[in-house]
């Protein structure tokens, strides 16, 4: 990718790599690495991460092109490295050779072309391709062995059309008899599956493609024509000829380079390859027997097929940029020295007329590497003692073969250990409508962008919790700006926290006596910690993250903080608590989420640690505060109050009742409301809960009746909550005729819908419907009678 951009800019200039010579290319583009290169760690260092950026590494570094060279020539004396003619993907476009694995595959309306074969003794096979440029490397006619219709014809001649050349009618197995008309045109040297036939059946491989996709001297008076230009005028000269059948319309999956997107040719060619079986075998190994962990498992199976059928590796590129193949070529005696130094002579002759393999190795032979070859390896230096093997490999689950793998399989081979115990995959990040980010279409996001508009807090956290391991992510703007508030939520908090701080008498209490708001939070939050620490074991980070967001947005700033404005106001040793408590959630939170959100969160604890150590209040964390929030302790799971949490619990469903009802008719905001609880054996809760409940619910505190068995007031709306109720007089509050008028005709509506349902229960319908329909409808039912019950009381309370 980094040579076709540079040779994209020559190109602007109206020049070429050829033009300006290997040396000059090379230093130019390591001109355009140093001036681009850095695009990626900015964007790094600018979402927070945590790296001792004095240890950045590229691969082509020194200490990093030793350790290749080390690689491939340990690799070459295994006997695992070999040079070979064979048939490559082959990209016209780079002009090199590319890996199975840089090869996409995309549907595309293409044509099938049927034609007749001519036969030497007369008539014809019929043959279908997609590809009829190909015909003119035939060197073969397949039929399927079992096929009766073509048995007679194995061991005949056919003959090439226009060409004219004689080619052998051949029974091979792997011939479909269904598709098409049962018989398959063989061109070993442009097709990988034709090529495994021709192996079979020793038949020769004729290459009709020049590397720029032009046809050469074997495609006859074609020579020289594009390959599609051929393929139409080959055509017009086969109609021509009468040995054209039809065309139809086809569904095509087209090979393309991943790099530079034009059509792969399948071609023959000299490269070097690797016998990566063995190494494989030893990969497959390793996960099958628990060494190594992949998560999500579900790619277990996706790891197995592809090492199960793995197939050799071209490592060879004709490309100018990249670790330049260690091999040198003797002109006297034609001997390779394979080295991992320069050699200044053949080491089998001594000829100094040698000269160094011109290409370069794809990309993915010193990624390989990286575990171990970033710490010195080969030599034993203590990095690497240290360091290796680590503990998770973190990476997109669409590079798991072009670099996971290869990780592993290089660090079996040369170190003989897994280089991590766990493979973590995260999915791809698509845009908001799950379409994946092209400049074509338009929608690419710059993460620096999405960082200078709403903060690399914002971004990281929309990204940590957005998604699930191994699932793609649809990136959302307004998911974004939604979690910039909650930033902006954090830091009003810490705010609220230092502020009432300041304005709260110097004197601690001697004892400190935990209200039940105060228990409940406080098992809240041992229950979130608790959650978080399984949820991270577990590799669970979208959730963690969210159930932390839930917890200091829902219970901690929309009802702990809220209820803390009365209990700060209830005494010096009230307030004194609450500040303990407060500091406590919102500390422990900050830490929580301080993996999510970095900058707001050392900042927010800077100014909470600075508040609470200038106070002299002696409300600090039981370990002393950190310098910093990033070596701070992690939250320890701490002491839960389950009877408090669960009747404060019961208090807070009470409230959203209450601010439901309120809602629901049409209670202005501001106005405090009159109500009669009745609690039975819990009224000394609710009694000592007054004030927060009046606060909370807005209810006149004055007029609030909380008594163990309290008689319903007329005209008032019932809250049933277990063994608990509570009566809203809504007289003055709401007009009693219009709310009867409005119940009364919701009931007529649903009882008209509950006939409706019950009607077509009694019918035939339930015997002939499927189960899943008719427990439907019956669920339905269910619904719409207690939804009419609980309007009918609601009704009757009002009368």
């Amino acid at each position: 990718a980094t040579q076709l951009q540079v040779e994209r800019l020559l190109r602007n200039e109206g020049s070429s790599r050829q033009e300006i010579g290997r040396e000059a290319f090379i230093e130019r583009t390591w001109a355009w690495k140093r001036k681009y290169g850095g695009h990626i760690v900015n964007q790094l260092r600018r979402l927070g991460a945590s790296c001792d950026w004095e240890r950045e590494r590229f691969t082509l570094d020194e200490g990093l092109s030793q350790a290749v060279r080390e690689a491939f020539v340990r690799l070459y004396r295994m006997g695992l490295i070999y040079q070979a003619e064979y048939l490559v993907n082959w990209s016209p476009g780079l002009q090199t050779a590319v890996s199975d694995l840089e090869v996409e595959y995309s549907e595309e309306q293409g044509s099938l072309y049927h034609f007749k074969y001519p036969l030497k003794e007369g008539g014809y096979l019929p043959v279908a391709t997609t590809r009829p440029e190909t015909i003119l490397g035939d060197t073969a006619v397949a039929v399927h062995p079992g096929d009766e219709r073509y048995k007679h014809l194995v061991g005949k001649t056919a003959v090439v059309p226009i060409l004219g050349r004689e080619i052998p009618v051949i029974a091979d197995a792997y011939v479909s008899m269904d598709f098409g008309s049962g018989a398959l045109k063989v061109t070993p040297g442009h097709d990988p599956n034709d090529f495994e036939i021709g192996q079979r059946h020793g038949l020769a491989i004729i290459n009709v493609m020049n590397k720029d996709a032009t046809m050469n001297a074997n495609a006859g008076s074609y020579a020289g024509l594009d390959r599609f230009d051929c393929r139409q005028k080959l055509w017009a000269d086969m109609e021509a000829a009468d040995l054209t059948i039809k065309t139809e319309p086809y569904t095509l999956s087209v090979p393309r380079s991943q790099r530079g997107g034009e059509v792969i040719e399948p071609l023959v060619s000299r490269q070097w390859f690797v016998n990566v079986k063995p190494a494989a075998d030893m990969g497959l190994d390793a996960v099958h027997r628990g060494r190594i962990k992949i998560i999500p498992d579900r790619f277990v199976k996706v790891w197995d097929n592809w090492l199960e059928n793995i197939r050799p590796w071209c490592i060879s590129r004709q490309l100018w940029w990249g670790h330049r193949i260690p091999v040198w070529q003797c002109a006297d005696c034609n001997h390779q020295t394979v080295s991992t130094t320069d050699p200044t002579a053949c080491e089998k002759c001594g000829s100094a007329n040698i000269e160094q393999d011109p290409d370069v190795l794809d990309t993915w032979f010193s990624s390989g590497l990286w575990p171990f070859s970033t710490l010195g390896w080969p030599a034993d230096t203590p990095d690497l003692r240290r360091f290796y093997p680590t503990d998770v490999m973190e990476t997109g689950y669409d590079i798991l073969f072009f670099w996971v793998a290869r990780m592993v399989m290089s660090g079996l081979l040369f170190t003989n250990d897994i280089p991590f115990h766990t493979i973590y995959l995260h999915g791809l990040v698509r845009d908001e409508k799950g379409r994946k980010m092209s400049k074509t279409i338009g929608n690419v996001t710059d993460p620096l962008d999405v960082m200078g508009e709403y903060g690399t807090d914002a971004l990281r956290f929309t990204l940590l919790t957005g998604g699930t391991p191994g699932n793609d992510l649809n990136l959302s703007l307004e998911r974004v700006a939604s979690n910039r508030n909650f930033a902006n939520k954090i830091w009003n908090a810490a705010r609220f926290i230092t502020h009432s701080l300041a304005r709260t008498p110097a004197d601690p209490p001697e004892t400190i006596s935990y209200t039940a708001a105060d228990k409940w939070i406080l098992t809240r939050l041992a229950d979130v910690t608790e959650s978080t620490d399984r949820l991270m074991d577990s590799y669970l980070y979208g959730e963690a993250g969210r159930q932390v967001y839930d917890f200091l947005w829902n219970d901690f700033a929309d009802w702990y903080v809220e209820l803390s404005k009365v209990q700060l106001q209830q005494g010096v040793a009230s307030a004194w608590t609450t500040l303990a408590v407060l500091r406590q959630v919102l500390d422990d939170c900050l830490r929580l989420l301080h993996p999510y959100i970095p900058y707001v969160t050392e900042e927010t604890w800077q100014q909470l640690k600075a508040a609470f150590v200038a106070s002299g209040r002696g409300i600090e964390p039981s370990e002393g505060w950190a310098e910093a929030l990033i070596i701070a302790d992690w939250p320890q799971v701490g002491q839960r109050y389950p009877e408090a949490a669960a009747d404060f619990e019961r208090l807070r469903e009470l409230v959203r009742q209450i601010r439901a009802v309120r809602a629901e008719n049409g209670v202005e905001p501001s106005k405090f409301v009159v109500a009669t609880i009745a609690a039975g054996d819990k009224a000394g809760f609710y009694e000592s809960q007054r004030s927060v409940l009046a606060f909370l619910a807005r209810l006149d505190e004055e007029q609030l009746v909380i008594a163990a068995d309290a008689a319903a007031p007329d005209n008032a709306l019932t809250i049933a909550l277990g063994d608990v109720a509570c009566y809203l007089p809504l007289a003055g509050l709401v007009d009693l005729g219009k709310e009867r008028e409005r119940l009364d005709k919701e009931i007529g509506n649903l009882a008209q819908q509950i006939e409706r349902v019950s009607k077509l229960l009694a019918s035939p319908f339930a015997q002939k419907a499927p189960e899943a329909v008719v427990q439907k409808e019956r669920d339905k039912l269910a619904e719409l009678r207690a939804t009419h019950q609980e309007l009918g009381e609601r009704l009757a309370a009002l009368s």
